[in-house]
């Protein structure tokens, strides 16, 4: 008989297991801003709104990568109890081949059609050149950053967060080395900025796929071809519709860019390098999300169904005091923050009044997704994909709606009024499964 788990060692788990992603992800957002602080201060504010408008397309990838991976993570954590080897072994060959197959497709026709999609997002003139090449450049790290993600899935579904960290750090170490020597010393400017995330996105695939097999003999060996077909289909259907919604997400940021692209290319400095700072400081809702999501599966699989509701219910309490602490540099401090990356006063000022207008909504956010990071811990990863493109349509539809009454300030209430109703839908789902749904059974 499995003895009963207490809210504090629920509590330590979910922190202990939230933290190293965390860690991570802020590590890997602030070599994206010595990218931004370093090409911003050494090539001013036209290198750094390239930079910046290049940003929904990269994303596009790295949102798809991470929501089909997303996936993998929930269906390795169900096969906890097994402990074996051989079946993660076959989880994690499988996705590599096929999403390396379609990545590897997706990113070389994107590359070779770059100058049309910028052309389409209205891409200011002054930027354009710099943008097309940085971005052909950084799409060539496409295939690393596929199979970072998915040896990453499979080690957090067995538990082991901590991999992610050690990996971002050997990629940050390299990546910051190579912006000073690339930008700074031989004044390759954005493109220099482009060779340095490649390269440092290779050595931390490198590092995970060696760490993988010598601590838990978990790789791919190419001369076995394991393909299975079971785990496509069990895997399909929690990485499809996450995949879909993320891809769609991304595809709508783009839209929003072209709204963005219409106030001119001070408020494509100021916004995009504010969403740089919002993605950084919100990293730890989102892994706290995660972190619910994989406890959530475990417990499932383990048979512990009760554990994985009192773990949503830590989740939000700490994903709640997370945020709102969050907001208290956001609407004090934000056009100091945009201010370090070399942007003029003007881009600094909009920044600043961005962060204002949006951080009011940060513990919205948070609840917002920890209820997500249950929802698809449970396998219910089709209601989350449908109730995140709900709240994208109301994003996009409010911010063209508010644009004549708010101006470029449209992008934050858009999107914060947006959570809102992101997270009124999950709590509904909750009250009808839990409350509803289940007494009815009774």
């Amino acid at each position: 008989m499995n003895k009963k788990v207490t809210d504090i060692q629920l509590t330590k788990k979910l922190i202990y297991f939230s933290l190293p992603l965390i860690l991570s992800g802020l590590l890997q957002q602030l070599y994206n801003w010595a990218d931004a602080f370093i090409v911003g201060n050494v090539e001013g504010e036209i290198a750094l709104a390239a930079i910046g408008s290049t940003g929904v397309i990269i994303n596009l990838f790295v949102m798809g990568i991470t929501g089909f991976t997303s996936g993998i993570s929930i269906l390795s954590a169900r096969y906890i109890r097994e402990k074996n080897q051989g079946i993660q072994n076959e989880i994690l060959a499988t996705f590599l081949i096929l999403l390396g197959i379609i990545l590897i497709l997706i990113s070389g026709v994107t590359i070779y059609f770059s100058e049309n999609i910028l052309m389409a997002l209205g891409t200011p003139t002054d930027i354009f050149y710099i943008a097309k090449r940085y971005l052909q450049i950084v799409l060539l790290g496409i295939p690393f950053i596929t199979v970072f993600n998915v040896y990453a899935a499979v080690l957090r579904g067995i538990g082991d967060s901590k991999v992610s960290f050690y990996a971002v750090l050997v990629s940050a170490v390299t990546n910051i080395f190579l912006d000073i020597l690339l930008v700074v010393l031989f004044t390759f400017g954005a493109i220099g900025a482009a060779i340095a995330t490649v390269i440092s996105q290779l050595m931390m695939t490198i590092f995970i796929i060696a760490y993988a097999k010598k601590k838990y003999n978990i790789h791919w060996e190419p001369r076995k071809k394991i393909f299975s077909m079971n785990f496509l289909k069990k895997g399909s259907s929690l990485t499809t519709p996450i995949t879909i919604q993320s891809v769609v997400t991304s595809l709508g940021s783009i839209v929003m860019q072209n709204l963005m692209n219409t106030f001119g290319t001070t408020t494509v400095a100021a916004i995009t390098t504010a969403y740089r700072i919002d993605t950084l400081l919100l990293l730890p809702v989102v892994n706290l999300a995660t972190g619910i999501s994989i406890i959530t599966s475990q417990n499932i699989g383990l048979g512990r169904a009760e554990d994985a509701k009192r773990s949503l219910f830590i989740g939000l309490k700490l994903s709640l005091v997370v945020s709102i602490l969050l907001t208290i540099p956001v609407i004090t401090i934000g056009e100091n923050l945009i201010g370090i990356f070399g942007v003029g006063q003007e881009a600094a000022a909009i920044g600043g009044r961005f962060f204002y207008s949006i951080g009011w909504f940060y513990f919205i956010y948070g609840l917002a997704m920890a209820m997500r990071g249950y929802t698809e811990g449970k396998g219910d990863v089709l209601y989350s994909s449908i109730s995140g493109l709900l709240s994208l349509v109301v994003r996009i539809v409010l911010s063209y709606k508010l644009k004549d009454s708010t101006g470029n300030m449209s992008l934050a209430y858009g999107e914060g009024l947006s959570w809102i109703f992101l997270f009124l839908l999950f709590a509904g789902r909750y009250v009808y499964i839990e409350r509803y749904k289940n007494r009815k059974r009774v």
